[in-house]
C-alpha cells in the first residue's frame, strides 16, 4: 500500500494537470510510441516555442485529471504510451505540431483532443490542425478588406486620369493653331 506522502504527491500531480487542462483552450492526446529521442527533442522544442505544455504521465493519473477537468470521455483513449499536449492560448498549435510528427512517424498517432470544451476524435483534431494560423487568417482578412478598396481607388484614378487628359489635349490643340 502506498504511503500517505506518495498519495499526496500523486494527488497534487493530478490536480496540477487538471488545472492546466481546465485553463487551456485546446489539448491533444497522442500515442508517442516509436518516436526517436532526437525527433522527440525537436517536437518538444517546437511545442515549447508555441507555448504548449507537453506532459507524459501514467494513464491512470491523466485519466483522473481528465475526470476533474470535465473530459471523462477522453479516458477511453488513454491506452499504451500516451502523452497530452495542452495550450492555454492557441487552439490550433498543439494539433498542428503533433500532426506534423504523426505524418513523419508511422507509430506516432493522434488519439483524441478537445477544443473550447468539446471533445474531438482523431480526425477532428487533424482537421483542426489544417486551419491556418491566426496571423495567416488575419492577413487574409485584411487582404480581403483591402482588395475592394484598392480596386475602387484604381477606378477613381482612371477616371481622374481620363478627365485630366482630355482638357490637356484640348488646350494643346488651340495653342498649336495659334
Amino acid at each position: 500500500m502506498p504511503s500517505t506522502k506518495v498519495l499526496e504527491q500523486k494527488q497534487q500531480i493530478v490536480a496540477d494537470l487538471a488545472e492546466q487542462i481546465k485553463n487551456s483552450v485546446s489539448g491533444v492526446v497522442v500515442n508517442y510510441q516509436g518516436i526517436k529521442v532526437d525527433e522527440d527533442t525537436k517536437m518538444r522544442k517546437a511545442l515549447r516555442e508555441a507555448g504548449v505544455k507537453y506532459v507524459v504521465m501514467k494513464n491512470t493519473l491523466t485519466g483522473r485529471a481528465c475526470d476533474e477537468a470535465g473530459y471523462a470521455d477522453m479516458k477511453a483513449h488513454l491506452q499504451g504510451m500516451t502523452a497530452i499536449a495542452v495550450s492555454p492560448t492557441d487552439a490550433v498549435a498543439p494539433a498542428k505540431i503533433l500532426k506534423e510528427y504523426a505524418e513523419k512517424i508511422a507509430t506516432f498517432e493522434i488519439l483524441a483532443g478537445y477544443c473550447d470544451g468539446k471533445l474531438l476524435n482523431a480526425d477532428e483534431v487533424k482537421t483542426l490542425a489544417d486551419i491556418p494560423s491566426k496571423e495567416v487568417l488575419l492577413a487574409k482578412l485584411l487582404g480581403s478588406l483591402r482588395s475592394p478598396l484598392f480596386s475602387f481607388a484604381y477606378a477613381l484614378q482612371a477616371v481622374v486620369d481620363k478627365s485630366g487628359e482630355a482638357p490637356a489635349a484640348e488646350e494643346a490643340a488651340p495653342a498649336a493653331e495659334a
